[in-house]
This record gives structure tokens, sequence and C-alpha cells, in this order.
């Protein structure tokens, strides 16, 4: 079933089920939904509409981006432990991407939230130079 949606530039973009296919096979290779997008020669924003409009499209994005991810860490285990000659991992590289790409599993932000007695709103009064 295919279905015509409105490019802003009047261009129409077709959503095909083959896409599902063809978003599984670039999550294999890491690659991310914008060069995903790009391989299929539509924009970033439709994609997100086909994810939105299309429940058998959203699950194959799930999927190759769950690829994409084990992609990216069987290539650092590949490389984990170097050998003479051999090519070698940029750590610090592939920390920060895979924590860019997969903010999920791999960010090291961490998340606070200060709450008062039975979880209500706390007060807070900052004071700036002493004066009260």
């Amino acid at each position: 079933m295919e279905t015509t949606e409105k490019n802003p530039v009047g261009r129409p973009t077709e959503y095909d089920p083959s896409y599902c296919e063809k978003a599984i096979e670039l999550g294999r290779i890491g690659k991310s939904f914008e060069q995903m997008s790009a391989q299929m020669n539509v924009s970033y924003r439709t994609l997100c509409r086909w994810r939105g409009a299309h429940e058998e499209f959203r699950h194959a994005l799930e999927d190759a981006q769950a690829l994409a991810q084990a992609y990216w860490e069987e290539l650092a285990q590949a490389h984990i432990i170097e050998e003479k000659d051999a090519p070698k991992l940029n750590t610090g590289l592939w920390s920060r991407s895979m924590a860019a790409r997969f903010p999920k599993n791999y960010s090291e932000r961490l998340k606070q939230e200060i709450t008062g007695k039975d979880g209500e709103a706390q007060e807070m009064v900052i004071r700036w130079g002493g004066k009260k």
C-alpha cells in the first residue's frame, strides 16, 4: 500500500513498505537515521513522518537502531585490545560518538530531582551578595 504525502517543497514523497527492510539493512552497517534518510533519498523530516504514520516502519527503525548500536559495539570490541601494526580504536572519540548516538545506553549525565515531604515541590530561595 502506497501513500503519497505532501513535501514542503511540493515534491510528493511516497512511502513504500520496502523501506522497512532498507532501514534494517542500513542499521546492520551502523547508519544513523540521517544517513538512512539520505540513502532513501527523502528528508529526515519525511522519515520522521513515516515513523509516526506507519507502525511497521516505526518497528523497523527501532530494530535498525538496535542493529546500529550492535555494529558500533562489535567494532569497538574488535579493536579493544591493541596489537602491533593493527588498526587502533580512538577510545575518546568512540565514547563521545556512542554517547551522542545512543544516549539511553551511553550517556554519562546524571538526572537528580529534589522533592519535599510526600513528593511535593521543594521551595528554594537563593540569595546573592549576603542580603536578606
